[in-house]
């Protein structure tokens, strides 16, 4: 029995699904389960090669002594076999020596010193994709991916909402999409708002596209902001939709054009191309290793000149995405719909 974890973001998560296919190839017959937090529950819900979900809630059921207490004992009862470890942190090392996994393998960081193998930590300097630190992993302890595909389900319940919201607002099955997401958790990720909107508008004038607006719930009012600039007035989905109905719109989409979020990962999942803007001149928060991973992707991202980037306590006004103009967006926009 395998317990692949990772307590993560949603986008996190979603680059470390590779992990769960090279693990089932290499264990046909185990019992495979991967632990996440609730809300990225439906990135890994209906995965093929995957057991069973593992719901960790450290903010409620699992809060405090007693709730991590019990699910310590109710991950013990599980008898897992092997723990994989993709993220480190002391929760996640602490919570599988309790219970008494007997291995324990992940990166030698955060109590490291905890897990039966353990793997020198060297992320923070960013010279691969996360896809392929966790996938190191496997290689540490013998098994050797295949391949490093993204994989991301799309449930029913999700795909007849967008179906009857699309049909509410009158799209057509031939009509071209454009999803924005405008809204990221950290502003040394976000680009202006003014200029998502300004790029909105020559888009919808360019090609006669529906723009979709994209936000989670708590960013609705910067999603609702967007969607009230542009003309003709977009699909605005701002705090409607759960990640299974993301993964559904975005399949539906032509093009994703978002900051460095989770949405990124989400439509290289379903196959929808992306223009990724970053900020941020940090080895281990930059493109190369967080970068959208489809072939057909496209990244802005701009070194304006900072020997060390202060990332959300940027002294300089986050020059580096105020250097990304609209025009750029608009020429990836183009060469990305063109080829397809």
């Amino acid at each position: 029995k395998i317990l692949i974890i990772r307590l993560d973001k949603i986008g996190d998560v979603l680059l470390s699904t590779p992990v769960i296919k090279a693990v089932r190839q290499a264990n046909p017959a185990s019992h495979i389960a991967f632990m996440v937090q609730p809300y990225c529950q439906e990135v890994v819900e209906g995965n093929p090669y995957l057991n069973e979900v593992i719901i960790y809630d450290k903010e409620e059921a699992e809060k405090g002594i007693l709730g991590n207490l019990a699910f310590i004992l109710k991950l013990g009862r599980h008898r897992f076999d092997l723990a994989i470890i993709l993220h480190p942190t002391n929760r996640t090392h602490i919570i599988t020596f309790l219970a008494g996994i007997p291995e324990r393998v992940g990166y030698d960081k955060k109590m490291g010193w905890l897990l039966t193998k353990r793997i020198p930590h060297a992320k923070q300097f960013g010279l691969k994709h996360e896809i392929d630190y966790t996938l190191d992993i496997l290689r540490y302890i013998g098994i050797e991916p295949k391949d490093r595909t993204l994989y991301m389900p799309v449930n029913d319940g999700s795909e007849l909402k967008i179906k009857n919201i699309l049909k509410v607002n009158s799209v057509a099955d031939d009509e071209i999409l454009i999803a924005i997401h405008p809204g990221a958790s950290c502003p040394s990720k976000k680009w202006p708002l003014e200029n998502f909107v300004k790029a909105a508008n020559s888009l919808t004038s360019i090609y006669k596209t529906r723009i979709v607006v994209l936000s989670g719930t708590r960013e609705k009012a910067l999603g609702d902001e967007m969607a009230n600039s542009i003309r003709p007035a977009p699909i605005n989905l701002s705090g409607r939709t759960t990640v299974g109905d993301l993964a559904s719109i975005l399949r539906r989409s032509k093009l994703l054009i978002s900051n460095d979020s989770g949405p990124v990962h989400i439509a290289c999942a379903v196959g929808t191309p992306v223009i990724a803007i970053f900020g941020r001149n940090d080895r281990g928060l930059s493109p190369t290793r967080w970068g959208p991973a489809g072939k057909g992707d496209r990244v802005l991202h701009k070194d304006v000149g900072c020997d060390v980037c202060l990332a959300h306590n940027c002294k300089i006004g986050f020059k580096c995405l105020e250097a990304i103009t609209v025009e750029e967006v608009l020429a990836a926009a183009a060469a990305s719909l063109n080829k397809s």
